[in-house]
Formats: C-alpha cells, sequence, structure tokens
C-alpha cells in the first residue's frame, strides 16, 4: 500500500485543494451534477482530514466549483467535437482534471502552472505522449513558442484571471490574437461587486493574506471587446442559472442573489481571423 501524500495547506494550497474537494463532494452525492472519479482517486491519496473542510466550507462556494466545472466541460466537449485534434490548453491549472473527464484519445493536452504546483501535481497525474506540463507563468509569452497545434486550440482558465490586473489581462490576450487567429479562450470572472464581495469573505472568513485577493473585476464581457476589434464574444453564461433545481429555497436564493449581481460568471470568447 502507498504512503499518503501529506500536504500543508497554506494560503496558495487551499486555492489548489479546495476546488478539487468541491468535485469530490459533489461525486458523492445521490444526483451528482457532475462525477469526477480523478478527483476522488487524488484526495483519496492525500494525508488530511477533509472533514474540516466539510464542515467550514459553504454550499455556495461548493456549487460554484462544480458549477465552473459543468460549464467549461460543456464548452471543451463543444469545442473537440469540432475540432477532434484539437490543443487544449489549461491555465493556471492548478489540481483540476478537466482532461480525465472530456478526452476523446486525440486531443493534445497542456497543463500550465508555476514550478511549485506543477510539482505537486506530478505527485498525482504523470504526463503522457499528448498531456504535457508546462512550468511558466502564463503572462511570459516564451511558452506560446512551444506549443503543438495541429487543428485549433483552446485556452481555458479556471480561477485564475481575476488575481490580476486587467492591463495584464488585457496585453495576454492581445499576444494569443497575435500568434492564434482562429482560437478560443473561456474562462470564468466576477463583477467589480464580486471582486469586493468576495475579498470581504476572504478578509474576515477565510484568514487568507493578500495574495489571495481577487483584483479584476469586469461588469459585462462586451467591454473585452474594445480591447481589440478582433475578439468576438461567443457567450457569457451565469453559474447558476441551471442548477437551482431541486436545492433547498435558501439556497436558490443565494444562488439567484449571486447570478443577479454577476458575481461568478463564465465568459467565452473567439478570436477572429483576419
Amino acid at each position: 500500500m502507498k504512503e499518503k501524500s501529506t500536504i500543508k495547506l497554506g494560503d496558495i494550497q487551499k486555492t489548489l485543494i479546495l476546488p478539487l474537494w468541491g468535485r469530490v463532494f459533489e461525486t458523492q452525492k445521490s444526483k451528482p451534477l457532475l462525477i469526477d472519479r480523478k478527483a476522488v482517486e487524488i484526495i483519496g491519496k492525500i494525508d488530511y482530514d477533509f472533514g474540516a473542510i466539510a464542515k467550514e466550507m459553504s454550499e455556495i462556494s461548493q456549487l460554484g466549483w462544480v458549477a465552473r466545472s459543468v460549464l467549461i466541460d460543456r464548452i471543451t466537449n463543444s469545442f473537440i467535437e469540432k475540432y477532434p485534434e484539437a490543443t487544449v490548453v489549461n491555465i493556471g491549472c492548478g489540481l483540476d482534471t478537466t482532461f480525465e473527464r472530456i478526452d476523446n484519445g486525440m486531443i493534445r493536452w497542456y497543463d500550465l502552472d508555476m514550478p511549485d504546483t506543477i510539482q505537486l501535481r506530478k505527485k498525482f497525474i504523470q504526463e503522457s505522449e499528448r498531456r504535457k506540463y508546462i512550468q511558466s507563468s502564463f503572462l511570459d509569452p516564451q511558452w506560446l513558442k512551444d506549443l503543438i497545434v495541429k487543428d485549433n486550440i483552446l485556452f481555458i482558465a479556471a480561477g485564475v484571471f481575476y488575481y490580476f490586473e486587467e492591463r495584464q489581462i488585457k496585453d495576454f490576450f492581445n499576444t494569443i490574437t497575435g500568434i492564434f487567429p482562429g482560437s478560443e479562450i473561456v474562462f470564468d470572472a466576477t463583477s467589480p461587486i464580486g471582486v469586493k464581495m468576495a475579498n470581504k469573505m476572504v478578509i474576515k472568513k477565510s484568514g487568507m493574506d493578500e495574495r489571495s485577493y481577487l483584483i479584476w473585476g469586469i461588469k459585462n464581457a462586451k467591454d473585452i471587446q474594445s480591447w481589440n476589434s478582433r475578439i468576438d464574444i461567443l457567450g457569457e453564461e451565469l453559474f447558476f442559472k441551471k442548477i437551482k433545481k431541486g436545492l433547498k429555497t435558501g439556497t436558490r436564493m443565494k444562488l439567484t442573489f449571486s447570478d443577479m449581481l454577476k458575481i461568478q460568471y463564465l465568459i467565452h470568447l473567439k478570436i477572429r481571423e483576419e
């Protein structure tokens, strides 16, 4: 029997483990919105009392992680139906397991994150011929030169961009526009009100430091089109619009409130070819 991995949950580690645990929690429900067997496998290899997390974490947060995964899975599946040999780049991958849920046996996949996170990830998920790791900040354009693209390319970013300044995201999108015409980008966002509310929760409830604060909030996806005339909005979807059925009245009200303020929503972009 293999020895379990011990992980000290500091601020950064929590941002990796909590969404993973959220998907495991969902998988174990009688009627789950998402089934993530790889997440269950990883959690089983970690020496930590996740019961404590279950007691502290709100139902809204857990549903948010799951809703984000459900939406990104759907868009990614649709993309690879059109481009069966597509390249997908998972920016800020953490301990994400999207590849295991959607792999069609032909796509090329890149998981990108900082070196310390990739080293942690390697304890649980190995590279393969079609699935490679990139140890880099997404803001360093050098890694883009090494991507192998046979069909089209999709960039996904879950829980990443709102931790950066708008100018940094704008520069990154403009770089993508110049290198990969026809590509698509999908990511979760929050409104300026969502930034304030999230950071208030960080300060009062989780005790995390300033590295965990959200920075960039955007009220409308159409604002991004002003950054570059070749950026088209393919879709903008609220997290909880389609998952409220069967939930308690109080929970449904909270989710409706979240959607009204656009505290959590998904943006899907396409880079138009010249």
